[in-house]
């Protein structure tokens, strides 16, 4: 399968690309955001659509990409075995200054859009019909509270004001009722993140992405081969944080390699079947 990396630039439609696009500093366990991947039936039909966002061209080695702050977006074309309904991953959301006037954009270019909550959050279908949430700056439901006496240096970013058009927010992982504060206490525990709250839900922070997570009672599907294929995780010193990982029991699906193009990865999924990545070296590009 032909493969095209994207760096994910969601704001609408700007005529001139985001300019500060990079990852965030890793957090204490060499650990913050580094991609989503995603399984697309037509690669034009989603280049064109990342390409109208406002997205930064550049190259990861041969390949071409676009960038955005926080976040690289990999695409894939080939089939999925289905999209974010009945995935453990629900959706991926953004923040925006104002998420009203961000639909409207995304609207006259012909996507769907689906507004809620009096305008402050709302989604938009990407050409495969996957959804994507909207959340407006400064808002409650946008909010993040550490636990107390957790290190709040980067979930500060939550209280502040945007300094660019669009930033990502969180990623939202179900997992069975009544596992949330496990799936909170696992990610704390292997990635380093920060535990808290986001609005109502139990939720994890690393730099440049939340995760929340809900409970649910029915039965969900791993990630790998749906269209949200797996986050990725950009680790320094990944090498020796594989071998951390097993020796904490932590399987690898994917053993740490070194790629031609210089970038080391390693796989592995979580308790409740969210596959992901493990970079060291996106954040050169």
């Amino acid at each position: 399968m032909k493969r095209l990396v994207l760096i994910l630039s969601l704001f609408a439609f700007l005529p001139v690309a985001i300019s500060s696009a990079q990852l965030s500093p890793p957090n204490k366990a060499g650990v913050s955001m580094g991609q989503l991947s995603f399984h697309v039936r037509d690669l034009e039909a989603h280049k064109k659509f990342w390409l109208e966002l406002g997205a930064t061209p550049a190259k990861v080695g041969s390949t071409d990409v676009l960038k955005l702050p926080n976040v690289l977006i990999f695409l894939t074309q080939g089939e999925s075995s289905g999209g974010n309904e009945g995935s453990v991953i629900k959706h991926v959301t953004f923040k925006v200054p104002n998420v009203m006037e961000t639909l409207k954009k995304f609207e006259a270019h012909g996507y769907k859009i689906q507004p809620n909550r009096n305008g402050f959050q709302g989604y938009v279908f990407n050409p495969d019909g996957e959804t994507l949430e909207f959340f407006q700056e400064m808002t409650e439901m946008a909010s993040f509270t550490v636990n107390p006496g957790e290190d709040d240096t980067f979930a500060k970013r939550f209280q502040q004001k945007m300094t660019l058009p669009v930033d990502t927010h969180h990623v939202h992982i179900y997992v069975p009722t009544g596992k949330e504060a496990e799936a909170q206490a696992w990610y704390v525990k292997t990635f380093g993140a920060v535990p808290g709250k986001r609005w109502n839900y139990t939720a994890a922070d690393l730099p440049g992405m939340n995760l929340n997570f809900s409970g649910v009672d029915e039965k969900l599907a791993p990630t790998k081969g749906r269209t949200l294929d797996h986050i990725g995780f950009e680790v320094k010193n990944l090498e020796a944080f594989c071998k951390k990982l097993e020796t904490m029991g932590v399987k690898l699906d994917v053993p740490y390699a070194k790629q031609p193009n210089g970038i080391a990865h390693a796989f592995v999924t979580d308790p409740w079947g969210t596959y992901i990545e493990l970079t060291e070296g996106l954040n050169r590009f």
